[in-house]
């Protein structure tokens, strides 16, 4: 038992050591994603900025976003076939999401993770919310996102290939 204490210890401490030069500094500046690496392989490019045209709901909070996951991974989920990706929302407050393929060769390019979203998009503009605001000629599914606090959306392959959209 003390063993396996102590061999932990060792590596938590070797695991800080290795950690880059201001990494803690960086983490609170949101210079660093902790997700990087872990649900998606790192960003070839820097972040794409989307100016969105919605603003955040006052309602919208992390259970919110949640919910939204859920429901639209249990939509895929009632389909006869495997979902085509996984949506994670994460972060503190769950303002982040992330989208990842299940498939090999699918969205491995930035023109085919632009391709999903454009489906996304299709599918958002025939929401309730978009239709009754008469917006579902306008906005998108990055202003869906943004409507309900996301902060930015990370689409990969789950591979190689990884692209990250930010909200302003």
């Amino acid at each position: 038992m003390f063993r396996l204490a102590a061999i932990l210890l060792a590596i938590i401490g070797l695991s800080l050591a290795t950690m880059p030069q201001g990494w803690a500094e960086e983490a609170r500046k949101g210079k660093y994603d902790r997700h990087e690496g872990y649900y998606y392989p790192p960003l070839q490019n820097p972040p794409e900025i989307y100016k969105a045209r919605a603003t955040t709901l006052p309602e919208a909070n992390r259970k919110r976003r949640l919910a939204f996951v859920t429901a639209l991974t249990n939509q895929m989920m009632q389909n006869p076939y495997p979902p085509p990706f996984a949506l994670f929302a994460k972060g503190d407050d769950a303002e982040k999401l992330i989208i990842v393929s299940l498939y090999d060769n699918a969205y491995n390019t930035i023109y085919r993770g632009r391709g999903l979203l454009a489906i996304l998009t299709a599918a958002a503009r025939m929401t309730p919310i978009f239709r009754k605001h008469q917006v579902e000629d306008v906005f998108t599914f990055f202003d869906l996102l943004k409507l309900q606090g996301f902060e930015r959306v990370t689409v990969s392959d789950g591979k190689e290939f990884s692209h990250q959209i930010r909200f302003k």
